[in-house]
């Protein structure tokens, strides 16, 4: 095993110049996609067995989350628990809890808390996230009391940020409050994580909505008359927003029915004393937020792009603070073939997790806090219009500044065909980190060892052509000789399988091509 080419190996394939990417994987490309929401799937078994349990971080009707500690990575992650016994009463909690684990496979996006994997046992389920340890914006806000409006910006980019693109894919969270938003870290500049999609649902463009759903204080009036489309997220974002410039929500009561009542009727104050040290571009937003009439309320994306969202945050995103090695590393990515590409994903999606595949790298070349910070932000300095994804013209942005702009084309032209697995048209937040981080940082031999173990689903010690089938049958509708084919690319003794030895040889030459 190495990084030297095996001398019996066949003549290499032919390659189109044009492009320099090998014409076998072009034509896989079209065949086989790849989709970190693949690997996230049902465990059989005890979670015992994995992860090692620890303090209950809070509990709720129908379970409890706690702390869980990976035995093989050392990772925390969130553990939330739910008896099946009490969802499985009501068949509305029970589609719900699947609505909310089908949601969180397909989400990819830095401000959404992402999902690794669950487990079902005879009593529970247990949905294993990330492990945000900041705390709920909720208390940042008490802490705090009112926020400064760069502050404050800077928490209402990265929630409508993640609203916009849950309204882009067709989710609709139902409710968003500050206890639902937490925070990486207990300080002003952390990132933010949205997380419970219990109440979430995929909804169909231009159809209305009739389940209540939400909290007294962040709900929309639409959502009480049970005649409602996914704008009913935007009035929680302006409700919010509110809180974080005020200190104080802007419908009030002793009880909820109090509460609810100046909902219907959408009548707020910003006449108050703390108003007064606020800018109109707030006030304004804010408006266009709890507008009582749906219709006329802006929408997450326009609000995403509002002036005193772009004024109060445009500091932190300058283009020249996106760090070249991370565009170097992404315009070197290169995989010749499909499985390198499959096992990278599940590597930077399952054994580290999107922030630690970074810091990982930052912390083995002893570079500061400070830059570690600006190395994992660099998504979201490229993400201009902050949907969550990376398009050809935002690329283009970054490159043609360093290279100019006919050589920008064509190198951003090799990067999408390179780096978006699923055939998106878009880099997509794991395919990004995947392909900017480095490589002899996620290609450890504890990584694919494990890697390989989650290949290998049958225990023999070989990956097959079947297991290749069932792992990504999903999305990929091709015939029996592509997967043979994937195999055959790997298969240097020519069993038909592909060895542990074979399946690291592999993962190893993408080292040498740095």
């Amino acid at each position: 095993m190495g990084c030297i080419p095996n001398k019996n190996r066949s003549v290499p394939k032919a390659t189109n110049h044009s492009n320099n990417i090998p014409q076998s994987s072009e034509k896989n490309k079209e065949e086989f996609k790849i989709d970190q929401g693949v690997f996230i799937g049902r465990r059989k078994g005890n979670i015992k067995d994995k992860y090692i349990i620890g303090n209950k971080l809070g509990s709720g009707a129908f379970g409890f989350v706690r702390v869980g500690t990976h035995k093989t990575t050392g990772q925390k992650r969130a553990i939330k628990t739910i008896q099946k016994e009490s969802i499985t009463k009501d068949m509305k909690e029970h589609s719900q809890f699947f609505n909310e684990v089908d949601i969180l496979i397909k989400a990819d996006h830095p401000n959404i808390v992402k999902l690794y994997e669950w487990y079902e046992d005879e009593k529970y389920y247990h949905l294993v996230t990330e492990f945000v340890s900041g705390g709920e914006l909720f208390d940042f806000i008490i802490k705090s009391r009112m926020l400064s409006e760069p502050i404050a910006a800077h928490f209402m980019k990265q929630i409508l940020s993640a609203v916009a693109y849950c309204h882009a894919n067709s989710i609709v969270h139902r409710d968003l409050k500050p206890e639902n938003l937490l925070l990486e870290k207990d300080s002003a500049d952390s990132l933010l994580k949205i997380i419970d999609f219990g109440t979430s649902k995929m909804f169909d463009t231009g159809s209305k909505m009739t389940q209540k759903y939400g909290t007294a204080y962040y709900i929309a009036p639409e959502v009480l008359r049970r005649d409602y489309t996914e704008k009913c997220d935007v009035w929680s974002c302006g409700v919010i927003l509110y809180i974080l410039l005020s200190g104080k929500p802007p419908f009030y009561g002793r009880t909820d029915r109090e509460i609810l009542e100046r909902v219907q009727r959408g009548q707020y104050s910003m006449e108050d004393q703390e108003w007064g040290r606020v800018s109109i571009q707030a006030k304004n937003l804010i408006k266009k937020m709890l507008q009582m009439n749906p219709s006329s309320r802006i929408s997450s994306q326009d609000a995403l792009k509002d002036e005193w969202i772009t004024t109060n945050t445009l500091n932190s995103f300058r283009e020249s603070d996106v760090q070249t090695e991370t565009l170097t590393n992404l315009k070197a990515f290169r995989t010749e073939q499909k499985l390198q590409h499959a096992v990278l994903t599940f590597i930077s999606s399952q054994l580290i997790s999107k922030e630690e595949a970074v810091l990982t790298f930052i912390s083995s070349q002893l570079i500061s806090k400070e830059e570690a910070k600006k190395l994992a932000e660099n998504f979201k300095r490229l993400d201009k219009n902050g949907d969550g994804k990376l398009s050809r013209e935002e690329l283009m942005e970054a490159y043609k500044s360093q290279m100019g702009y006919e050589a920008a084309v064509e190198e951003v032209e090799k990067i999408m065909q390179q780096v978006d697995s699923n055939n998106s048209g878009f880099i997509d937040y794991s395919e990004f980190l995947m392909a900017s981080a480095q490589k002899d940082i996620l290609l450890s031999k504890t990584n694919l060892d494990n890697a390989f173990k989650a290949f290998d689903a049958d225990g023999s010690g070989k990956i097959s052509a079947t297991e290749l089938k069932e792992l990504f049958g999903t999305g990929n509708h091709g015939n029996e000789p592509m997967w043979d084919s994937l195999i055959k690319e790997v298969d240097q003794n020519g069993d038909g399988e592909i060895d542990l030895s074979e399946f690291k040889e592999m993962m190893m030459k993408l080292i040498a091509q740095q």
